[in-house]
């Protein structure tokens, strides 16, 4: 992921963490949900930058953070974005 995408994408980024680190019942059941699908994904990559556990070779995005944004959708179209706030 380079500078100019994260910039873009800061309050999604900010938003993925704080949902992972104030949780909700809501979000961690469509967490849960596409982290199973992102488990069985070809694209699903311990190749991330410092801290970051699991992420997607294609985005680049921390798996623990984009799939506890409702708004987030898969860049494969695994599982689409929701606004279920």
């Amino acid at each position: 992921m380079n500078i100019k995408t994260i910039w873009d994408n800061k309050a999604s980024i900010i938003k993925g963490a704080k949902n992972n680190l104030i949780r909700t019942e809501a979000i961690e059941d469509l967490a849960e949900t596409r982290l199973a699908i992102c488990d069985a994904c070809p694209h699903k990559s311990k190749d991330c930058a410092p801290l970051i556990k699991h992420c997607c070779a294609l985005c680049g995005c921390s798996l623990a953070w984009k799939t506890r944004v409702p708004e987030q959708a898969c860049p494969e179209n695994r599982w689409p974005s929701l606004n279920i706030e």
